[in-house]
């Protein structure tokens, strides 16, 4: 019998491969694309990947001022936040939150879909995220990618 078939690979921080990858969020659904960015992140797509490990590619996700919410989520959709002091709640729309901050929304709906802990801090410092179609990562050459 061979027992090499039975063994759980591991990889070691010297195996990790880390690429750069470039997604266009102009006219694509929110939860999809930042589900897709989330498996990216996380290295899910890989066949080495390792649950404790930063395993994921550099994502720089442009456009983010054009995705698309279905339905009347951008009139709808409520972003909640409180000071700490009793009363002091406020909700926010998606489309108040377009125009103040137009990466929030795709950083938001990312950071949901990572894993509750330490982990997820050091996998946000992989996403970039511009509103428009021009980023600071041309060094990179980050390979596009079809969603």
């Amino acid at each position: 019998m061979d027992t090499n078939s039975y063994k759980t690979y591991s990889a070691k921080q010297s195996d990790i491969e880390k690429n750069w990858v470039l997604v266009d969020a102009e006219d694509q659904p929110l939860g999809r694309l930042a589900s897709k960015v989330a498996t990216i992140l996380r290295g899910k797509n890989k066949p080495t990947f390792t649950p404790h490990m930063d395993m994921g590619d550099n994502v720089v996700v442009i456009n983010a001022e054009k995705v698309r919410l279905s339905g009347k989520k951008m009139q709808d959709k409520k972003y909640f936040r409180h000071t700490g002091f009793p009363g002091s709640e406020s909700f926010t729309t998606a489309e108040e939150m377009m125009e103040k901050d137009p990466t929030f929304l795709i950083k938001n709906a990312i950071k949901g879909m990572l894993p509750k802990n330490k982990l997820s801090s050091k996998l946000m410092t992989n996403v970039r995220i511009y509103a428009g179609p021009v980023h600071n990562q041309e060094a990179q050459q980050p390979e596009k990618i079809e969603l």
